[in-house]
Order: structure tokens, then C-alpha cells, then sequence
């Protein structure tokens, strides 16, 4: 899990950087997302550490059904803000689920370290989720935004029943 946990925390800091580039003149969203690719930057760092403690390689990334499922979701086309808002959602979506991951793994894995390392996970990755959540209320119509929430977390359940549970894979 180390490994892909390693790549979702890359992906996490290039995610950022995309929204940086494609939206420079969202003077408020690049504010909130500089730290934040920094953050997941030191994050995939922190987990290649671990990985080295243990001698193991980072291997090679793989594909993340889970991910790939959500942008099949989300909408194309639309303005330039909607298309800005499917972003931030799907963003907040994996944080979230994120969160709860490691919440779970640091309840139950038996090595106290790594109870310790995934905690610290976990308080980092729900404010990520929260501040996600703001921006597309902030860039889209709250209600509409609210909606759509609620629309991905209908098909989010959809995804989770369809895929076969692995312990070897964050989402």
C-alpha cells in the first residue's frame, strides 16, 4: 500500500499544479493550492522515505480504477468555471475518501509507527477536502454545487460496489 499511497500523493501535487496552470487568473485558488502542492510534495517524500526504511522499491504506478471512474463522471464541456468546479469536486472526492483511508489505517495496523504516520495523513488530507469544497462553492453556484456534491457521492457508491476491495491500493 506504501507504494501506491507514494503515487496518489504525486498525483495529488501535479493535480494541483494542472488547476495552478490551466487557472492562473483564480487569484484565490492558486493562493490556497501553492501550499498544498508543496504539502503533497513532502508527502510523497515522507512515504519514499518509509519505503526506503523498509528496502523496498517504489515500483511502478498503476492505474487507479477508482480515479479513472470519477472522470468518466464528470461533466465535459460547459463553461469555463463548471469545467473548473468538476475538477475541484472530483478533487475534494478523492482528498475525502482519502482521509477516511488513512483514518482506518491508522485504527488498524499493528505497527505503532506507521498507526502515528497515517494519522498524520488523515488530519492533512480533511482539511485538503474542506478547502476543495470551498473553492467550488466559491467558483460555481452553491446550490448547484451542492447538487453536484451530492450527485457524485450517488455515483461514487456505485463505483465503490464495483470494484473488488485490494490491500494494496488507497482507493
Amino acid at each position: 500500500i506504501l507504494t501506491d499511497h507514494a503515487y496518489c500523493e504525486q498525483k495529488a501535487a501535479t493535480s494541483c499544479i494542472s488547476l495552478i496552470q490551466q487557472y492562473p487568473d483564480k487569484k484565490d485558488m492558486v493562493e490556497a493550492l501553492a501550499p498544498i502542492v508543496a504539502e503533497e510534495w513532502s508527502h510523497f517524500r515522507m512515504v519514499l522515505k518509509e519505503l526506503n526504511k523498509r528496502n523496498l522499491d517504489l515500483g511502478n504506478q498503476r492505474k487507479d480504477e477508482y480515479v479513472n471512474k470519477l472522470l468518466n463522471f464528470q461533466k465535459k464541456g460547459g463553461s469555463r468555471d463548471e469545467r473548473l468546479v468538476e475538477r475541484l469536486l472530483i478533487c475534494a472526492l478523492i482528498e475525502a475518501r482519502s482521509c477516511e483511508r488513512f483514518r482506518l489505517l491508522s485504527l488498524h495496523i499493528s505497527e505503532d509507527k506507521l498507526k502515528d504516520f497515517y494519522h498524520g495523513f488523515m488530519v492533512s488530507e480533511a482539511g485538503h477536502y474542506r478547502m476543495f469544497i470551498d473553492l467550488a462553492k466559491k467558483y460555481g453556484d452553491e446550490n448547484a454545487v451542492k447538487a453536484r456534491w451530492q450527485e457524485y457521492l450517488d455515483y461514487e457508491a456505485k463505483i465503490m460496489e464495483s470494484l473488488t476491495p485490494r490491500g494494496d491500493r488507497m482507493h
